[in-house]
């Protein structure tokens, strides 16, 4: 994938991208990157609001052009398929994980985490740790064939780490790389390559 294709990725997988977090999706260095979406404006690709980036419909179109040229070899390898798949069913794994660290039953009645307990928040980011244990491995399968997600990896780890040392802002927050939110920008980076939709629950 070329360089101004790959920064349109980043900021497909973001939704609404900084420059920043389009340099910690992709790899590339700041002003490569500043450069790169200054282009994908000019030609009409993406749109820039208060220092954000966001795909116009011809950049969507353009970009799923090119996940088809760049990509259509691992869609077609049964080995990367396979891993794939594997990697949606610890998916679902980590859906219900999240699920149970925002919310809490208490008296028959399901209601919000407000993380008062203390053993409860523990086991659940235990529960984490042992689905990261077994997603470290497909992973490591993945980046063997497209070497550019094992950024994801290094991520995940470094926002699991955090959280089992007590931070647990790192478990899910929307603001920062929470294990959550690498875990979901990972998911729609493979269902991008995949030529794949996200499914809605």
């Amino acid at each position: 994938m070329q360089d101004l294709q790959l920064v349109m990725h980043g900021i497909a997988v973001k939704k609404y991208a900084t420059v920043d977090e389009i340099c910690s999706i992709t790899g590339l260095q700041s002003d490569t990157v500043k450069e790169l979406v200054g282009h994908a404006v000019a030609r009409g690709r993406a749109s820039e609001a208060n220092g954000k980036y966001l795909l116009t419909p011809t950049g969507q179109i353009t970009l799923k052009s090119a996940y088809s040229k760049t990509y259509g070899s691992l869609r077609r390898d049964e080995e990367f398929v396979a891993t794939y798949q594997d990697f949606e069913r610890i998916n679902n794994d980590l859906k219900q994980a999240i699920t149970e660290w925002q919310t809490i039953g208490i008296g028959g009645q399901t209601v919000a985490n407000d993380h008062s307990d203390e053993a409860y928040d523990s086991a659940v980011i235990d529960r984490i740790g042992d689905i990261h244990e077994r997603v470290e491995i497909i992973l490591k399968r993945l980046g063997n064939q497209e070497p550019r997600l094992n950024r994801y990896s290094n991520k995940l780890l470094s926002a699991l780490e955090k959280a089992e040392d007590g931070d647990i802002r790192w478990v899910s927050d929307a603001t920062m790389e929470s294990y959550h939110t690498v875990w979901f920008e990972l998911h729609e980076d493979l269902l991008r390559i995949m030529g794949r939709e996200r499914e809605e629950f």
